[in-house]
């Protein structure tokens, strides 16, 4: 072929053009001829299964079906792997712990955990207790892979017919599913999740295995996880001693812990427990004859009209407890914590009320508290509105959007880089790259003094902030406060990442205390089963140190003092001492905050719905600085209140702290005067002090009458210090 393409022509050799044309639309044609008989050859043989009328039709749905399928099939996995990764942490870990736990003062408010070693093995439940649980949470559990379809298909069917969700279509490895790794939020999302968990938990766990955790694990109302705690927290006894009946009244506890329980409401928990000895009759579990007995002779509960159980708190605790003993081969534990009892009691009854005069005209379902001392010692966390009906803590575990509480952390960045209270800036158009932001009530107020611009909350001033300081001082500061992933965005100055009130609300205990670093505790010390030390925060926590100049803070706080005063938040005012703080409200009002503080206490509160849907205009200035007042009115106990960075003393502060030098005075005298005192031993003389202070309170005005007049913390005694 080359002889024939190159043809000699002396010393070099010259292409034969004409040749190799030839060779080229030989190559081509013989190609062609041979694609159009490959061609030929593949039509005739498919074109035996042509099919024409109905049956095209049923073809081209089930093509257009199973195409559909796999891309829906491939969307429901990506949404399923961010689950997939809770089930890469040690998950089962959590049972190895049994806690103990005592609040500030020392004395016990609850328990958390379960020692697999000391719990009941399944075997060892009653059988009545086990089938009580089948009859009325999954009656096929032993026969379906994890999701019951027939079982959910009949409850949809039963919930059009009543119009209402009178019955629930969730098997127990979902229900133990949502519980293990999931929150409650409803969502396709959430569903999704649940449905590949459960079969993941079908693949790895035995039926038993399953249906024990489900035992082990199930909150049951009165701070009780679990048939075994529940049992000992209802009847006094272990669950392998309970009756028939006591059995039918825990299994209605499963899906209404609240609702049904016996020491809050004990008719309904009767009436539910028949219930359930019906479910059993239905399932061919046991006869009417069988039942007869339990029916008449309903369960005995032992008193717990003074029980409490700060729950909330106690799973923020729990986990915390979890982080701080990981590895170290201690599981039977007690744990002194930082709660005050009468603090979170007043927490959730801010949020509860709150809800019940205005969530559902606001159509807000949901609401959070987090209440710390300056240095992080958490006092109160309320993680929703009732621990009974849902578990999940939004006040650790919910990331939602900030917005606009967000933005002090933007002005003390712009403080640091050469501006004042008083600089003067712009309220105008701004953009970064296509996007610009608006201010809620529109239009544009051109300059004005800094301060003013942080009290009224405009939206273009802050975004110029952060883009005139530069976004990544912005990141720098809120990562040096433990914000480490929030991200570099246009509207980053408007809090559009997410947020955890109890992250955020450290963040505001940095400004509370004059700059010094926070991070969140809720443990002071845990001891092992025989008393030993293991573990003391001031021993082993590094130090707070210095993280922002306190002249900087100060000056943020006088801004925000404005914000209260006179801005968006003049809902929270306090009439004993002065309140700063900022409010937040994300995009179409589906989050609602207010952040805010005294010198004695930093609190966070949040409004909104589990599911994102958006409030009827909830606003960081109404529910969520109500709740706040609320809560803070009670809070302080005592007029001695602590000075705010930057703010001078309140009048009702100057008043109590001259009072106080003059009882000062008083006692100075009094040791002048009778010096036998100071032989007396210590414990005498505090005993002493102790009735001279009484004696004196009862020369002072009724703290009924103080209230009226001077608009006093309400329900607390504003002359003694809480014990």
């Amino acid at each position: 072929m080359r002889d024939w393409i190159f043809k000699p022509t002396g010393k070099k050799k010259q292409v034969n053009w004409l040749a190799l044309d030839s060779s080229i639309d030989a190559g081509l044609f013989g190609t062609w001829a041979g694609f159009r008989d490959w061609w030929s050859t593949y039509s005739s043989f498919f074109a035996r299964f042509q099919i024409s009328g109905f049956k095209r039709v049923l073809n081209e749905l089930i093509s257009e079906g199973a195409t559909m399928g796999t891309g829906a099939l491939l969307v429901m996995l990506a949404f399923a792997i961010p689950a997939f990764e809770e089930t890469r942490t040690a998950w089962q870990k959590a049972g190895k712990f049994s806690v103990t736990f005592l609040d500030r003062y020392g004395n016990e408010i609850g328990k958390r955990g379960i020692l697999h070693s000391d719990a009941v093995p399944l075997d060892e439940i009653p059988d009545h207790m086990i089938k009580a649980t089948l009859a009325t949470e999954d009656r096929r559990f032993f026969a379906h892979i994890g999701i019951d379809f027939l079982g959910t298909f009949r409850a949809l069917v039963e919930n059009i017919r009543a119009a209402d969700v009178v019955q629930g279509g969730s098997s127990i490895t979902q229900q133990l599913a949502k519980n293990l790794f999931l929150s409650p939020e409803r969502s396709l999302r959430r569903k999704i999740n649940e449905a590949f968990l459960a079969f993941w938990l079908e693949a790895r766990l035995s039926k038993r295995e399953i249906l024990k955790l489900y035992l082990d694990r199930a909150y049951m109302g009165g701070g009780a996880f679990g048939v075994e705690a529940a049992s000992k927290f209802y009847f006094g006894k272990s669950v392998r001693d309970v009756t028939l009946a006591e059995a039918a009244m825990m299994a209605g506890l499963f899906k209404a812990p609240t609702r049904y329980a016996p020491h809050i409401d004990l008719p309904a928990s009767r009436a539910r427990a028949n219930e359930i000895l019906t479910n059993m009759v239905q399932a061919g579990f046991l006869t009417e004859g069988q039942v007869h007995g339990a029916r008449l002779n309903p369960a005995e509960i032992i008193n717990r009209n003074d029980f409490y159980s700060p729950d909330w708190f106690l799973d923020y605790a729990f986990e915390e407890v979890q982080k701080i003993m990981r590895d170290r081969g201690e599981f039977v534990l007690t744990a002194h914590t930082t709660v005050d009892v009468g603090l979170q009691k007043a927490a959730e009854s801010a949020i509860q009320n709150t809800l019940r005069k205005h969530g559902r005209a606001r159509r807000a379902k949901q609401g959070s508290l987090v209440a710390m001392e300056t240095d992080g010692a958490v006092r109160a966390l309320v993680g929703g509105k009732d621990y009974g009906e849902s578990q999940f803590n939004r006040a650790t575990h919910a990331l939602r959007q900030p917005g606009s509480s967000f933005k002090p952390y933007v002005y003390l960045t712009a403080l640091e880089n050469g501006y004042t209270p008083d600089s003067s800036v712009l309220d105008g158009f701004v953009s970064c790259g296509r996007w610009s932001p608006r201010n809620y009530s529109g239009g544009y107020r051109g300059r004005m003094a800094m301060k003013h611009a942080l009290m009224r909350s405009l939206n273009t001033v802050a975004v110029r902030l952060s883009l005139d300081v530069g976004r990544e001082k912005v990141l720098a500061n809120v990562h040096k406060i433990g914000f480490t992933h929030v991200k570099k965005t246009c509207s980053m100055a408007l809090g559009d990442t997410g947020l955890t009130l109890v992250d955020h609300t450290g963040g505001y205990a940095v400004f509370a205390n004059g700059g010094n670093s926070v991070k969140p505790y809720a443990i002071e010390e845990i001891r092992n089963s025989f008393g030993k030390i293991l573990y003391v925060r001031e021993r082993d926590e590094p130090k707070p140190r210095r993280i922002f100049e306190r002249s900087k803070i100060e000056q943020l706080n006088s801004m925000l003092a404005l914000v209260v005063s006179s801005g968006t938040a003049r809902r929270a005012q306090l009439p004993f001492t002065y309140a700063v703080g900022k409010t937040g409200t994300s995009s179409a009002w589906r989050d609602g905050w207010f952040m805010g503080f005294t010198g004695q206490y930093v609190a966070g509160t949040w409004f909104g719905n589990d599911d994102y849907s958006p409030t009827n205009k909830v606003t960081g200035g109404n529910l969520p600085a109500m709740a706040w007042k609320e809560f803070m009115m009670f809070a302080h106990a005592t007029y001695n209140i602590p000075q705010i960075p930057g703010l001078p003393p309140h009048p009702s502060q100057v008043a109590e702290q001259q009072r106080l030098d003059a009882m000062r005075q008083v006692d100075a005298r009094i040791n002048r005067l009778y010096p036998t005192l100071q032989t007396l031993p210590p414990k005498t003389r505090k005993v002493l002090k102790t009735l001279n202070g009484m004696f004196k309170d009862l020369g002072q005005k009724p703290f009924a009458e103080e209230n009226q007049q001077q608009g006093a913390p309400s329900g607390r005694r504003a002359s003694l210090p809480r014990q």
